[in-house]
């Protein structure tokens, strides 16, 4: 046996921790870019069309530093806890990102792309304050559909909307105008919205919805009538409406089923 044989051998290069240190850089910096564009869009450094664009990127940057996290994790079986760590991080990190991101593609699939919704569509409640934006609907779907020839955007907005949103409807309150004002406004400061206007004498609430990050604005009006049938009591309708894009992934419509839900709770 020679020298040589017996000298120890220098150690042998880890691919996994240089492919871990990869993956946490893509993977976090995919967080960081769609970060950046929701708060870039919401701070009104560019448009919201850049921002989620930037979100789509981030989450494709990330993906990647999950994959590459997977490679670590097979190469680098035998470098370190330190290195399995990182790569572990990079691809909860990914997971979990991906999964925020599929929630809301899924969430956008299951509904029409529309943003103007409401519990009363034949007699729909109207702004006085607070200003419907000028394109409200000049993107409904069903242009060129046969289903809907003929119709107007109007009518086709309702048909669309009726189909999607059809467990929306008006609530029914056992109380008099006065004190369901009351409660409602209570409820709308309760939640944080900007209020437009409360106007006792016609019964109506306008008020905005500002998003987490993007600072999405949708503007919100309620209605609150006597209601001449016997049951008496009052009788609240409600619109929700995105100042800013074509779908709103169902934000709208779980916005009036939360707050008709506490409403008739009290």
């Amino acid at each position: 046996m020679t020298n040589a044989d017996t000298a120890p051998k220098p150690p042998q290069p880890n691919a996994g921790g240089g492919l871990a240190r990869l993956a946490l850089i893509l993977s976090l910096g995919g967080v960081g870019l769609a970060l950046g564009g929701a708060l870039g869009s919401g701070a009104g450094s560019f448009s919201f069309r850049i921002g989620l664009l930037m979100l789509v990127i981030g989450f494709l940057v990330s993906v990647v530093g999950g994959l590459v996290a997977i490679a670590a994790l097979v190469l680098g079986r035998r470098g370190g806890l330190a290195k399995s760590r990182m790569g572990l991080a990079a691809l909860g990190t990914a997971l979990l990102f991906g999964s925020y991101f599929t929630a809301q593609f899924m969430a956008a699939m299951r509904v029409p792309p529309i943003h103007d919704i409401t519990t009363n569509l034949t007699d729909v409640p109207q702004f006085s304050t607070l200003t419907v934006r000028a394109d409200n609907l000049a993107k409904v779907p069903g242009g060129g559909d046969p289903a809907f020839a003929g119709l107007t955007p109007q009518a086709r907005w309702q048909a669309i909307h009726a189909k999607a949103y059809g467990d929306l409807a008006t609530l029914h309150l056992p109380l008099d105008t006065a004190k369901a004002m009351a409660r409602a406004t209570a409820l709308v400061q309760r939640r944080g919205w900007t209020i437009a206007k409360v106007d006792a004498a016609s019964g109506t609430i306008e008020a905005t919805d500002t998003s987490t990050f993007f600072r999405f604005k949708d503007d919100v009006v309620i209605r609150v009538q006597p209601d001449v049938s016997p049951a008496g009591g009052v009788i609240v309708d409600m619109r929700s409406i995105s100042r800013v894009g074509d779908s709103d992934i169902g934000v709208n419509a779980e916005r009036i089923r939360a707050f008709l839900r506490d409403l008739a709770k009290g």
